[in-house]
């Protein structure tokens, strides 16, 4: 096998196969020497190329450009590096607290495949009940398992690709390659703050390298983190009412807004590679990681939230208490007419009638001031990777693998109630856990052809066979369990997030089959034509074919265009296919409520308008051009348009009307009376999203040293194309306008001897956000945010950073017109530059 590693053609041989290549993102090398060190093995099965020579763009992020960010977790790193990759603060949003959705170039967090060694990553068992409109039902990887220190470079296609690698790739591909060091390695300590004094976090992390005898290597990293909550909250007006109204047993703020308590987060990546001889090598890579986060939920009002106070209204309107009758006979008597007024702990009948009384109970006895539900859990993944990979004798290259992983949440609330067992309450609950796994063979392929072209055909082809499963493990009874007082008008299970039922327990899983071919050719010197196609079959909702194309044309030295036409589909998950569960969000008509998630199958979700859920089909192109210039400029321009149809998501939430809720207690749901809405998970809108990145890199010698500039730009336009009744028109204008339409970020990294200074500054534009999903509309401006890092090497082994992200303390614009009417955000919650403010921290990091 012959490859020729000139400049301008080596990135070809890597990305062709696959109709993919590379560009740079942040970092340009000197020299062609230095360039055919940067280069990338996603999107293709032919030999690896360098970054200049690329059909479709893929940004290269070196573990130097990983390091040297001020968050830790991947999410946010990535997002300071790819414009076009943008992920929300969750304060307060169900199981996103605990994984952070992400979006690449403007589509879900499950249209990105997520790779690690060029091998399928498995996706989270959290499944985005509340994803901020865009990310609404999605199920995507979870990214930030993956600790900074195991990171060689990170590879971020941005095209479609699921011709190469099936189920969701339509927004894009992430590799992440991990290193492979035989020796050295280092160990970080990292300590920061935000400005306001909180969020202070620690992070210990450390990477070795040791051979695994003479010919192989075994490279261990990890990562062990603590971070305090933060608050960015003003005080409700409901609660600050109650408060002057002499109720001194409401907490100020009653509710707060920002990041959640990690207590702990642990993280290990083992890579291990060993050389048989014969030109074979067999490798293994796997990871642990454990995370235990806890964040807020929204506050529980005393005198009216429902199914725990809220016993209706009079004939004038007047807010009515909800009083229980503890006697097994119901001859307490109890009375239904207590007005709460301004402060019903003050209202004599109240005390007389309710408080003094021990056969009636109200919960304002126990929770006079309310209570707001602390909610979040445990994640554990796990994955392991190892095969072998060479050349037949004739010259056929293989590579062979067989993979597992599984990812587990474990659910936990507490400073809540389950309502129906009155006084007899626990205050915590276990509600359960979802768990995801996932099992994969792989046989890769690929052979060079003679057929007197300007270089050898690149023909590969291989099988794959994947195992999916998804399952729901109960919770523990009190946690769902249907107490004395539901007949009463009690809410059923743990307050905030129901436990799962034994119904709601079970497991599923499902079969898929796939088969692909692709061929790269250079057509002529200067023209690369590549071309794939992928056939897979699934054992829940049957088969599929896609296929792409794409072209690279070098029309002038160090000039060239390139371009791609691809189809592509994600299939339907087994967690979207199954999973039920029951979240507290505001409701259509602005109160706080708890809205059932039902399988698309599920009778009541049916008669709602749910049908069986089908894979989402793209259509998607791309155009670009790529040069270089004499002075060392480095530049790509690339536009491109994904047309997306029957997008799944779940659906806005449809009112329960007593008719329903009988229908669902006939059915065996036992706690439909808890329900004020349901949701479902459906094929419903179809959207076009179009794009243009830019990407510039340029180095200079200045003030005695080198300095490297690196540009990234972004626009992204979606457009709702067509939707149902589902979807709310709020929800639209969220999918459309809820990332900032232009994104860039400018980087200047300036060495000279033992200094380093990087500066970064960055823009994101306007916004819309449909204020905590109640129909408030909120337009949010757009901001500048500006980052900044000086190191100092201080011996050959030891280098101390200093640096601030947001470093003058932007703060998006304040909700004025929401910010205590609903519940005391102080800011835009989905603002693209976050709701804490400025952040300070400093790294030391001894190498060895």
């Amino acid at each position: 096998m012959s490859i020729k590693f000139r400049a301008g053609t080596l990135a070809f041989a890597v990305a062709a196969a696959l109709g993919t290549t590379t560009t740079y993102a942040q970092q340009q090398p000197a020299a062609d020497e230095q360039e055919v060190e940067k280069i990338s093995i996603v999107g293709t099965r032919a030999a690896p190329r360098s970054v200049a020579d690329s059909a479709v763009p893929v940004d290269i992020i070196d573990g130097a450009e990983i390091a040297n960010q001020g968050p830790s977790d991947m999410v946010s790193i990535l997002q300071n590096v790819v414009p076009s990759f943008n992920v929300n603060d969750q304060p307060i949003n169900d199981a996103s607290t605990l994984v952070r959705p992400a979006n690449l170039r403007g589509l879900a967090s499950d249209h990105t495949l997520v790779l690690v060694n060029g091998k399928r990553r498995h996706r989270s068992a959290v499944i985005t009940f509340l994803g901020g409109g865009l990310s609404d039902g999605a199920q995507g990887p979870d990214i930030s398992v993956i600790p900074a220190s195991a990171i060689k470079q990170v590879d971020v296609l941005r095209d479609g690709a699921a011709a190469q690698y099936g189920s969701d790739a339509i927004a894009g591909v992430m590799n992440f390659t991990l290193k492979n060091d035989s020796e050295g390695g280092f160990i970080e300590a990292r300590y920061g703050e935000f400005y306001e004094g909180d969020g202070d976090s620690v992070v210990i992390a450390g990477n070795l390298g040791l051979p695994l005898t003479e010919n192989g290597f075994i490279n261990t990293s990890f990562e062990w983190k603590q971070s305090d909550p933060t608050s960015r909250s003003v005080q409700r007006d409901d609660a600050a009412a109650l408060i002057a109204a002499g109720n001194t047993n409401v907490a100020d703020p009653a509710q707060v807004w920002g990041s959640p308590e990690i207590k702990s987060d642990f993280k290990i990546f083992v890579n291990a590679g060993l050389d048989l001889g014969n030109g074979a090598e067999a490798y293994l890579f796997g990871n642990v990681a454990k995370r235990e986060v806890e964040g807020g939920f929204y506050f529980r009002n005393p005198h009216n939230r429902g199914g725990v106070n809220d016993g209706g209204t009079d004939a004038n309107g007047n807010q009515l208490l909800l009083v229980g009758d503890l006697t097994p006979d119901m001859s307490g008597n109890c009375p239904t007419d207590i007005q709460v007024g301004a402060n019903v702990l003050t209202n004599p009948r109240y005390i007389n009638e309710v408080q003094n009384n021990p056969n009636c109970f109200a919960f304002n006895e126990i929770l006079p001031g309310g209570f707001t539900p602390r909610f979040g859990g445990e994640v554990l993944d796990t994955s392991l990777v190892f095969g072998t990979k060479g050349e037949f004798s004739n010259e056929v290259f293989y590579d062979f693998s067989l993979s597992h992983g599984r990812n587990e949440v474990d659910f936990a609330i507490s400073n809540t109630i389950n309502p129906s067992l009155g006084p007899n309450t626990p205050r915590s609950f276990s509600p359960g856990k979802y768990i995801q796994q996932e099992d994969m063979l792989n046989i890769d392929l690929s052979k060079q052809v003679e057929v007197g072209l300007d270089e050898p055909i690149n023909v590969a082809g291989g099988l794959e066979y994947r195992n999916e499963s998804y399952e729901a493990v109960a919770g523990d009874p009190a946690s769902f369990e249907i107490g004395p007082l539901a007949s009463q008008g009690f809410g059923i299970g743990s307050n905030g997030f129901p436990g799962l039922s034994a119904r709601s327990a079970g497991k599923n899983s499902r079969n898929s089959y796939a088969a692909y071919i692709d061929v790269e050719a250079y057509l002529t010197e200067d023209f690369l034509l590549t071309g794939a196609i992928r056939y897979e079959d699934f054992s829940d909702f049957g088969n599929t074919t896609k296929g792409k194309v794409s072209f690279r044309w070098e029309f002038a030295e160090d000039f060239a265009l390139r371009g791609a036409v691809a189809t592509g589909f994600k299939a339907p998950t087994i967690g979207q296919n199954n999973v039920r569960n029951v979240t507290t969000a505001f409701g259509t008509d602005g109160r706080l409520i708890d809205r059932a998630t039902l399988p698309p199958t599920d009778p009541i979700a049916q008669q709602k308008g749910a049908t069986a859920l089908t894979p989402e089909e793209s259509e998607s192109y791309s155009l670009g051009f790529v040069g270089r210039l004499d002075n060392g400029l480095f530049f790509t321009v690339d536009y491109f348009n994904i047309e997306l149809t029957d997008r799944i998501a779940t659906a806005s939430g449809q009112v329960l009307t007593p008719q329903d809720i009988q229908t669902l207690l006939a059915n065996g749901v036992s706690d439909a009376s808890s329900f004020q809405e349901v949701s479902f998970f459906t094929n419903d809108f179809d959207t076009t999203t179009q794009g243009v990145d830019i990407v510039a890199n340029y180095d200079m010698e200045m003030f005695g040293g080198e300095t490297k500039f690196a540009f990234a730009y972004n626009w992204t336009q979606t457009e709702v194309d067509s939707f149902s009744d589902n979807i709310s028109e709020f929800r639209v204008r969220m999918l459309e306008d809820n990332l900032p339409a232009v994104r860039y970020s400018l980087t200047a990294n300036h060495l000279n001897g033992d200094w380093r200074f990087l500066t970064r500054l960055r823009y994101a534009g306007a916004i819309f956000e449909d204020h905590l999903d109640s129909g408030l509309p909120l337009d949010v401006g757009s901001e500048f945010v500006f980052d900044a890092e000086v190191a100092y090497q201080f011996t050959d082994n030891f280098n101390l950073v200093v640096g601030a992200q947001n470093l003058f303390d932007n703060d998006p614009d304040i909700a004025e017109a929401y910010d205590t009417e609903v519940a005391g955000s102080r800011f835009p919650t989905t603002s693209p530059i976050g709701i804490n403010g400025g952040f300070y921290y400093v790294r030391g990091i001894y190498s060895f």
